[in-house]
């Protein structure tokens, strides 16, 4: 089944909407969070975002730049707002559609079974993911999902390079400068600590999902994807 989340303060529309597409046999959560949006995201885990430019505190234009840099998924802004400049900064800051309110059901309903096919069924790419596996860990490189053991976890494009190099070469130890190449263009514009930093995150999101690897610190010579 399809998930869709639905970010829309309107308490009105997102019930109606939401019980409009639910009836076509697709799962829609309302998100009630406006302050932890991305947190509400990672934890459905949907295939595809509806989302109104009007929102408490940010607007959709900032959780969709916040979306993009963990997510592919398409994102569909439904809005009130008819100004041709809205439509084009919604395009520039990662939408894939956008729908001037008021709108038909009908209308959304199709717009949301064309990006699902687009993107997941009849006109996606003919082409398995990849995936990289490691005992009971797995890393899904496109989607930026780790999981393991039915638990899964988000991870930014950053952290899944890292987690993916880590992973093909594990047991053996990576240098710190192979790992910076691997992460930047340019190692020797990156500072010291950035490499430690994004070593500590990804150490944390193995910590979420139980994974029973570790990334282990090997003095003088860099890190290494250990199974514990």
């Amino acid at each position: 089944m399809y998930k869709v989340l639905l970010i829309e303060d309107d308490s009105s529309i997102s019930e109606l909407l939401a019980n409009h597409i639910e009836k076509y046999g697709i799962e829609c959560l309302v998100c009630t969070d406006f302050d932890n949006v991305t947190e509400e995201f990672i934890k459905f885990h949907p295939h595809l975002v509806l989302m109104d430019v009007n929102l408490p505190k940010y607007d959709g234009f900032y959780w969709c730049r916040k979306l993009r840099q963990i997510s592919k998924c398409p994102i569909i802004f439904i809005s009130a707002r008819l100004g041709d400049i809205d439509q084009v900064y919604a395009m520039e800051n990662g939408a894939d559609d956008y729908i001037t309110k008021p709108f038909s059901f009908d209308i959304v309903l199709a717009k949301i079974n064309a990006n699902l096919r687009r993107v997941y069924g009849d006109y996606a790419k003919e082409q398995q993911e990849r995936t990289l596996i490691k005992g009971s860990l797995i890393l899904y490189f496109e989607s930026l999902i780790l999981e393991n053991d039915d638990k899964k976890v988000m991870l930014t494009k950053k952290e899944g390079t890292l987690a993916a190099v880590l992973i093909e070469n594990s047991p053996k130890v990576l240098s710190r400068e192979k790992l910076l190449a691997k992460l930047w263009d340019d190692e020797s514009f990156v500072e010291e600590n950035t490499l430690n930093v994004n070593v500590a995150r990804l150490r944390k999101k193995f910590e979420e999902i139980h994974a029973k690897v570790e990334i282990e610190a090997v003095r003088g010579l860099g890190y290494r994807l250990i199974e514990v």
